[in-house]
């Protein structure tokens, strides 16, 4: 079965492990849209996490992974977008909830507080999870303002 393509994007402090994300997905079958950076040179998290986001957006079903030192800015950043459910991980089971019970469609990491192999477990965590729907439905059924 063709894997799906995922979106993924840092910020300098987790370019690195973006790096090995992309290849650890590749290896598994997946086919990436690197959204940046492309080095170790400083550079503004919101300018990454936009442009992942609105690709994300555009479509149902697309899904993406920022990585950023706490994770947090690159989950801010991403959550403005309509149509956006960035939530952040720091370990496989929180990873898996943000997809059962929120039907997360883009997935943040701290790259300054986890290996690279704590964040591949959580992006396998995330992609093998599915959204249970139910009761959990009507509180994301909330969550967006017209």
């Amino acid at each position: 079965m063709e894997q799906q393509t995922i979106a993924i994007g840092s910020d300098h402090a987790g370019f690195d492990q973006k790096q090995a994300l992309i290849r650890h997905l590749q290896e598994a079958g997946y086919t990436i849209m690197d959204f940046g950076t492309n080095s170790l040179d400083s550079v503004d998290y919101p300018d990454y996490a936009h442009t992942l986001a609105q690709w994300v957006s555009a479509e149902n079903g697309r899904i993406g992974i920022l990585l950023c030192g706490s994770g947090n800015g690159v989950c801010m950043t991403a959550n403005k977008h309509q149509g956006i459910r960035a939530g952040l991980a720091w370990q496989k089971e929180v990873a898996s909830l943000l997809r059962q019970h929120n039907n997360a469609n883009v997935l943040c990491l701290p790259a300054r507080f986890l290996s690279v192999d704590e964040i591949w477990d959580c992006t396998q965590a995330y992609l093998n999870a599915t959204f249970e729907g139910g009761r959990h439905q009507n509180r994301i059924s909330k969550i967006e303002i017209s």
